[in-house]
């Protein structure tokens, strides 16, 4: 996907590209590139696949919501930066926090967010997502992510950030047989599937998958547990 096509796919998802808007990407790209060269964030760095399957992927969550519309935004286990850091540069309003356990891609976030001049109502953290609960519980507006975990076991870490009448929003790739399995822990955490939003990749025409989940009750105190248990022992 070049910039041109990168322009006219993103207003088939009615947002409007500026030049400032392309000029970060061009930062971040850059950037992404040589960071990538001694420390491993991706194994996708030719310029047009990144375009494609980091930037122009990042922005397929407003097939699922009007990001006008909310305040905060979590972003689990955001690595380098897809898709939370990508969303915050098209909607400045939004109170983006970036959460990775790596330090080092915390270094690379930091720095880039430097780079960008986002400083401002974006929060980098490093830390584990059942540590940070202690600080941001039923908070957010919308929990995301992308290439993270089994549903099964990001429900269990996404759900108890997530705020009444929030959503959780991840972007997955084939999701079927996941969510055959994950109703029952999405009950239990106080959710509801709402719909999942089946779409193509552009170009490449790879499957990707948006479960719309919304937030009717408390999560109960007890969840997340430890990481540990949460994989060992996957909700039921």
């Amino acid at each position: 996907m070049n910039k041109e096509q990168f322009v006219l796919e993103l207003s088939k998802l009615n947002i409007n590209v500026t030049s400032k808007e392309l000029d970060k990407l061009e930062i971040y790209y850059k950037f992404l590139k040589e960071f990538n060269s001694h420390t491993n964030l991706t194994s996708v760095i030719e310029k047009e696949a990144v375009y494609l399957k980091h930037f122009y992927d990042s922005l397929t969550i407003t097939k699922v919501l009007d990001l006008y519309e909310y305040e905060t935004l979590l972003d689990i286990g955001s690595g380098a930066g897809f898709p939370g850091m990508i969303i915050k540069i098209f909607y400045p309003h939004l109170k983006v926090t970036l959460l990775d356990s790596n330090n080092k891609k915390i270094i690379f976030l930091k720095q880039l967010a430097e780079k960008l001049d986002l400083k401002d109502n974006l929060h980098i953290i490093n830390a584990r997502s059942e540590d940070y609960i202690k600080e941001k519980r039923e908070y957010f507006d919308i929990v995301t992510s992308r290439g993270v975990a089994n549903l099964k076991i990001l429900l269990e870490l996404s759900l108890p950030f997530t705020k009444l009448e929030g959503y959780v929003v991840p972007l997955k790739g084939n999701v079927k047989e996941e969510l055959e399995s994950s109703i029952k822990t999405i009950t239990l955490l106080g959710g509801k599937l709402l719909e999942v939003i089946n779409f193509r990749l552009p170009f490449e025409n790879s499957n990707r998958n948006i479960p719309v989940i919304k937030k009717y009750y408390i999560t109960p105190s007890k969840y997340p547990r430890s990481y540990y248990l949460i994989i060992k022992k996957p909700l039921k």
